[in-house]
């Protein structure tokens, strides 16, 4: 039997320390036999729930840990001394008690206990203890290094310690052997103090990579971490090669002294059982008033939001609002919509632009009733089972965009409203890609950079690239990896590296609200001041965490800065969602290629096609924003002879015609697909929604049952097209048609609101084009490139930019008059938008500067201005107006 289970491991998110990917690192342990693994990563949990499901699909027992730091003081005291330092400590949790317990530990060493490593101390410990396992660890360890550095005495003493706050059943003394000299005196000690106070031992091996020939990869990683090279005499070494994956007969040959030692893995491994649940939603409960359920007040907000929207409710609109409102309350979802309506009501009322809808979710009547979308389902023929299927119960996928420059005014009211405690962003990872991780070891190697560079340079700039794949279609990367033994080694030591996370971020828009305190589900971290949390979106949504992206989108601002500049020359006050969006002058000038600066529709690519499809409606640009793809691409040129040939459009069957004809005939929407099935073979529409989902992630096996029921029928579910009276090669060219394009159909209602926004913006354009081009440059102004671009094209609109002056221009580009601009001075390089608003607050106070010496004297005396900022006005004109 074999008795030993690796309890001290560290996974890919050890970051830049340990190099085991997860999936190979279960791959490789159920081939040693390993019926029990753990994961203890330095510091944090990200891997854990990866780990888990990897290790239970493998048939091993994932043991859930961390190895965490702990203050040689208190996690407060964040001052540089000799005797302020950390140890290492293997927390292993024993229950979902102790789980809970990790994550709590884990989230307070980042949230108050980070000091160049997220630490704990025995505060904590003496708290948080309950359900946890704790292993004395390496020579980091609290008696390791006290052993080290003091003697057996002051090992004992700390022992001592830590056996009281957990108790002589879950404490360990940890034994460890890599063939280190240091090793040996510290298990010589480890073993005295465990039979002095009655301890157990276990053995380890700190496990940072699979196998012994990785060490010097490993090594590499570490120089990548730590900025070094190879040949550097002060870099990080681990001074052995046997961190790797030992097999059983390995651990046993080196503990055969100490059987014991290895037979307490096991009964740790027998005790440690943490069942995590997935797909059982955490959703915060929305504060109702008056007592009222989130049911009732989800209705009567829905109907107050039909009143306003409609001038009559008739039969088909309270029909689809009763039916949506059943489905949200049977699936469990009306607190998430009020969650949803209560910030977005909140923004609206600061005056926070927020998008028409994004995604699915605007093809919600309830969602419109309650504007979390400005489109109208029923006007555009949305459905509601796109957005939410209760044949297959998934949360629900609202992703909001907001003006990027006050997003985070939202992020911080829905932290303020349900507690920080129970809301934080989501962290993101940074790989090592083909490119950056070539970059990365020939740096560590100490390799010429031009060398590294040339060799990088040769793999293809493409979506998804690896580098096995680069070395098959790539002749001249494959010639280099076969010619020249330099670029070999480094290639290959570099294929070991791939993939790793390099670095943990947060994630641009991801935020996450929870039912409690969230420590109670995920661990939290803190980047840049900002709780995260440990586990990716994915995860977070395996687990039933509510979701959601808080997007900024720089248009909305744009459109903000527009109608906030037509007021104040104008006096016009501008409801942007309730423009005529049947204005022909608008689609005469989208139609004339005059699409520079407008939404989704400036690209070369799409300018030329927007000029031969001649969009005459909304509908259109909805269908031009779908097909303009890759895939969808190769039915435009059928949609363009369709549509300007009207009336010579055939279809295979005079039912599809009202499906299809504001397509002209082709089938360019996810939507398409579902009614084509329910009205041609009897699907309900949440059915036809998982043959929709089937066709689009090209599941091959489904789909050749699919087939079958929508040729042949189900009995008791769906009739099929031959009970209906469709021949089967109708049918089958039907089900190819709609198999072909469902693998790159595009959903109609994030196309209709983006289509949405996209006319605003052409709109504004067409009618007030200084204060648009104004607001559209300095949304950009960060872009040189770009302001050169717009720039020109207000020439060719008629509107000149004029120069910067310091006496005329403002921060942002403003308008000066109907044909003419001031150019922001925040765009000029080397200023600096505090020296800026330092520069035309003085003006406003005191009036025009006169000369170069009255400004110098005016700006220079309060520190706001130096040379460097002086250079760069004279050289972009801005100081011209002057005088000499």
């Amino acid at each position: 039997m074999k008795n030993f289970t690796h309890l001290h491991l560290h996974t890919e998110y050890s970051l830049l320390d340990g190099m085991a990917k997860i999936s190979e690192l279960v791959e490789h342990g159920a081939k040693l036999g390993m019926e029990a693994m753990a994961i203890t990563d330095h510091g944090n949990m990200h891997g854990v729930v990866d780990f888990y499901k990897a290790a239970k699909k493998a048939g091993i027992k994932p043991i859930l840990g961390c190895e965490v730091y702990v203050a040689s003081k208190s996690r407060l005291d964040k001052n540089h001394s000799a005797d302020n330092f950390y140890y290492h400590l293997v927390l292993l949790a024993e229950n979902n008690i102790g789980y809970e317990n990790l994550m709590k530990l884990v989230s307070l060493g980042y949230t108050e206990g980070f000091y160049y490593k997220p630490r704990i101390d025995l505060e904590l410990l003496e708290k948080h203890n309950e359900g946890l396992i704790c292993l004395s660890a390496c020579l980091s360890g609290p008696v390791s290094k006290n052993i080290l550095r003091h003697g057996v005495e002051k090992g004992k003493e700390m022992a001592a310690i830590y056996k009281n706050i957990f108790g002589r059943d879950r404490f360990f003394l940890e034994l460890q052997d890599h063939g280190m000299e240091e090793q040996k005196r510290v298990n010589e000690g480890l073993i005295r103090i465990g039979r002095d106070l009655d301890l157990d031992l276990v053995a380890t091996n700190d496990v940072h990579y699979l196998y012994k020939e990785d060490a010097k990869t490993h090594e590499v990683l570490l120089c990548v971490q730590t900025g070094k090279t190879m040949a550097d005499d002060d870099r990080m070494e681990y001074g052995s090669d046997n961190f790797y994956l030992k097999s059983y007969e390995e651990m046993e040959e080196l503990f055969s002294h100490l059987p014991q030692a290895l037979e307490n893995t096991m009964k740790i491994a027998h005790r440690c059982n943490v069942e995590l649940t997935f797909n059982e939603y955490k959703l915060p409960k929305y504060p109702t008033p008056d007592g009222m359920s989130a049911k009732e007040l989800l209705r009567k907000l829905t109907f107050e939001g039909l009143e306003r929207r409609y001038d009559k409710l008739d039969e088909e609109i309270i029909k689809r609002a009763n039916y949506e409102l059943n489905t949200i309350n049977s699936m469990g979802f009306c607190d998430y919509f009020l969650v949803v309506w209560d910030f977005i009501a909140y923004a609206k009322k600061k005056g926070i632009a927020v998008g028409p809808g994004r995604g699915t979710s605007a093809a919600s009547i309830v969602a419109y009733a309650l504007d979390i979308t400005n489109i109208d389902p029923l006007e555009h023929r949305l459905i509601f089972e796109r957005f939410l299927n209760p044949e297959r119960i998934s949360m629900p996928d609202i992703d909001i965009d907001f003006c990027y420059e006050r997003r985070q005014e939202v992020i911080d009211y829905v932290i303020s409203k349900y507690g920080d405690d129970r809301v934080a962003q989501i962290i993101t990872f940074g790989t090592m890609g083909a490119k950056a991780v070539i970059r990365d070891v020939g740096r560590a190697l100490g390799m010429p950079y031009a060398q590294v560079d040339a060799i990088a340079k040769k793999i293809p700039f493409m979506l998804g690239m690896t580098l096995d794949k680069a070395l098959s279609i790539e002749p001249t990367f494959k010639q280099e990896y076969d010619t020249n033994p330099a670029s070999k080694g480094l290639i290959d030591m570099a294929k070991r590296l791939e993939g790793l996370p390099r670095h943990a971020s947060t994630h641009a828009a991801g935020v996450v609200i929870s039912d409690k305190e969230l420590t109670r589900h995920v661990p939290i971290s803190q980047n840049d001041g900002v709780n995260t949390t440990q586990f990716s979106m994915g995860v977070l949504e395996e687990l039933g965490l509510l979701k959601m992206d808080f997007l900024g989108l720089r248009t909305l601002t744009v459109i903000k800065h527009t109608t906030a500049e037509i007021k104040r020359r104008y006096g016009i006050d501008i409801n942007i969602t309730k423009i005529d969006m049947e204005d022909k002058q608008v689609f005469e000038a989208i139609a004339a290629g005059k699409t520079e600066g407008m939404f989704q529709l400036e690209s070369r690519g799409m300018t030329s096609f927007m000029k031969e499809l001649k969009p005459e409606s909304i509908g259109d640009l909805t269908a031009g924003i779908s097909l303009f793809r890759p895939g969808p691409m190769d039915f435009i040129p059928k949609y363009l002879k369709n549509k300007h040939a009207k009336g010579e459009v055939k279809y295979l069957l005079p039912e599809l015609k009202p499906l299809l004809e504001e397509t002209y005939g082709v089938i360019v929407y996810q939507e398409q697909v579902m009614q084509i099935v329910q009205l041609l073979a009897g699907y309900s529409l949440g059915r036809s929604d998982l043959i929709r989902r089937a066709m689009s992630k090209k599941t091959e096996e489904v789909m050749i049952q699919e087939k079958q029921h929508f040729i042949h029928g189900i009995e008791g579910e769906v009739e099929g097209c031959l009970a209906r009276g469709i021949s089967q090669t109708i049918a089958e060219e039907i089900w190819y048609e709609m198999e072909d394009f469902a693998k790159y159909a595009f959903n109609k209602a994030h196309a209709a609101a983006y289509a949405t926004v996209g006319y605003q913006t052409a709109w504004l354009k067409t009618h007030y084009p200084a204060p648009y081009m104004a607001a559209l440059l300095t949304s950009i102004m960060d872009n040189m490139d770009k302001v050169a671009e717009y720039i020109a094209e207000c020439k060719q609109m008629g509107i000149e930019v004029a120069p910067p002056d310091i006496n005329h221009s403002f921060g942002n580009f403003a308008v000066i008059d109907e044909n003419k601009i001031s150019f922001g001075l925040n765009a000029i390089k080397n200023l600096g938008r505090p020296t800026v608003a330092a520069l035309t607050k003085q003006r406003e106070s005191l009036g025009q500067f006169l000369s170069l010496s009255d400004f110098l004297m005016r700006v220079g005396s309060d520190g706001d201005i130096n040379k460097r900022s002086v250079e760069a006005l004279i050289k972009a004109g801005a100081l011209s107006s002057l005088g000499g």
